[in-house]
């Protein structure tokens, strides 16, 4: 059984550019998981989102009965895609955690990734990379040393004393504040479905068409608000798109946490 995919165009009369003068509508659906791919093409140009915060409103609207809210964790990618996590985990009455990844470069050509790893030693290898770049185990575990030791800083920083929330069995809902090449979304989507999620869906305010696509290998279900044509990069969409602090994430996650958790937290 294949994929279904419909295409549908709309008029622009207004536009000057012809090559603008439509603009695609897309639904993907693909068999496997009754995965549902939902987005559509952005209109006009920059400053869709006024910041992170309003996309994440936006978002978490798209996300009302997409699922059931009594089984699903939200997990945000930092630091960006927190805010946006936050509101979404707000608006559904879900738990709210970061999902740490980090990307397993090739020693020569480290923005090429053989895999990733997250925590609880989860570790996802791509086979195909690895053969290809001729890769010995002894360069993939220096590689993999170095980057779990940045993985388990970078999760202290942001959760302190708490513990991951456990993913098993729930439906996981990655968030981040955009997609472009989706190197981090993919290896978020792979991270959590290897900790045991039974459901994952990727959901992002604005994506390269493309990624979003692509994406489909690695999530049962794709949310994207804009895949605009003329993508450029995540901030163009964005009026406000100044960095997210590390004092930003910990303060949303110490407020999305539930009051007799925030209480013990840092307790021996």
């Amino acid at each position: 059984m294949g994929i279904e995919l419909m295409i549908t165009w709309r008029a622009t009369p207004t536009a000057k550019d012809p090559k603008r003068a439509q603009a695609p509508s897309i639904v993907i659906r693909r068999p496997r998981r009754s995965g549902v791919f939902r987005h559509r093409a952005c209109e006009g140009v920059g400053g869709v989102f006024l910041d992170r915060h309003d996309a994440g409103l936006r978002l978490a609207e798209r996300m009302r009965g997409i699922t059931d809210p009594a089984n699903a964790v939200v997990l945000g990618l930092p630091r960006g895609g927190v805010p946006v996590a936050f509101e979404v985990a707000q608006a559904l009455g879900a738990p709210l955690d970061v999902i740490v990844v980090r990307k397993l470069g090739v020693p020569y050509q480290p923005e090429l990734g053989f895999g990733a790893v997250g925590e609880g030693g989860v570790i996802v290898i791509n086979r195909n990379v690895v053969r290809l770049a001729a890769l010995t185990e002894a360069e993939m575990t220096r590689v993999e040393e170095r980057e779990r030791a940045e993985l388990g800083r970078r999760a202290r920083r942001f959760r302190g004393e708490r513990l991951p929330l456990e993913l098993r069995d729930r439906t996981v809902i990655v968030v981040d504040d955009g997609v472009a090449t989706g190197g981090t979304a993919r290896a978020a989507c792979q991270v959590a479905r290897a900790r045991g999620a039974s459901h994952v869906i990727l959901a992002v305010p604005v994506g390269a068409p493309e990624t979003i696509r692509s994406l489909r290998e690695d999530a049962d279900e794709v949310v994207c608000l804009e895949t605009p044509d003329y993508f450029h990069a995540i901030g163009v969409w964005y009026r406000d798109f100044f960095p997210t602090t590390d004092q930003e994430v910990v303060e949303l996650l110490r407020r999305a946490a539930p009051a007799d958790e925030e209480s013990t937290a840092g307790s021996p």
